[in-house]
């Protein structure tokens, strides 16, 4: 089992990288022949710099859209990455003071992550508008986060593990020394983790890159300025 799950884990990792870098080449590639910028648009590049500074941390355009969809868009992604920081002691040692610091902090962001999931699936059930264009797979999305996500709680809270045998394992797949993986809800969790990551380049959870390779959000607004002639 433990050698499978390694083998499963480089293979994820494969996928995950490899996958990104091909998504990110196809939008590099992306011809853009005409600005087609999202006025009201800055008009210099320190403007687009604040414009995308302020769509990545807090999601301002979503804001101006729908407040609760913002909330609950904001709060998972806000306690995502506190979950995500603190399993860096996993794979850090020694573990930096900070990452020991974020440790409680990330360990209950994971009923606020939990919360704003439901919240979110509850939106693809009971909004006419939203469940009409909601697909198969944006409920399983939906699903699979949502069960990474508790299965986490119940380790943290529930069914503890052994964290010291699993930052073993962890760092014996980065320095590629097989290590044993202790059993139980850990194997599941783990899975789920896999398969998310294995899909995420082909899903619409790409959309990290896209923010930062959209041309609506990218480009100066600089259209209707008067070009110099010679005389």
């Amino acid at each position: 089992m433990d050698s499978a799950l390694a083998v499963l884990a480089y293979l994820a990792t494969a996928v995950f990288v490899l996958g990104l870098i091909w998504r990110v080449a196809i939008f590099l590639r992306a011809p853009v022949r005409l600005p087609i910028v999202v006025t009201p648009a800055p008009q210099t590049r320190a403007g687009v710099v604040w414009r995308l500074a302020r769509e990545v941390l807090v999601f301002a355009s979503l804001f101006e859209s729908n407040k609760w969809t913002w909330v609950l868009g904001w709060v998972f992604h806000a306690s995502l990455a506190l979950v995500l920081l603190r399993h860096l002691r996993y794979f850090l040692e020694p573990v930096p003071a900070w990452v020991l610091w974020l440790q409680p902090l990330g360990r209950y962001a994971g009923f606020a992550m939990l919360f704003a999931l439901l919240g979110l699936w509850a939106r693809r059930l009971l909004v006419a508008r939203v469940r009409f264009i909601s697909t198969p797979s944006d409920h399983l999305m939906l699903l699979l986060l949502g069960f990474i996500a508790f299965s986490g709680l119940m380790m943290s809270f529930v069914v503890h593990t052994d964290i010291i045998a699993v930052k073993r394992f962890v760092l014996g797949l980065v320095a590629f020394d097989g290590q044993a993986l202790p059993g139980g809800p850990l194997v599941a969790h783990l899975l789920a983790v896999l398969v998310l990551m294995a899909i995420f380049p082909l899903s619409k959870l790409l959309h990290v890159p896209g923010v930062f390779l959209s041309p609506s959000r990218t480009l100066v607004d600089n259209g209707r300025r008067p070009v110099a002639t010679k005389n």
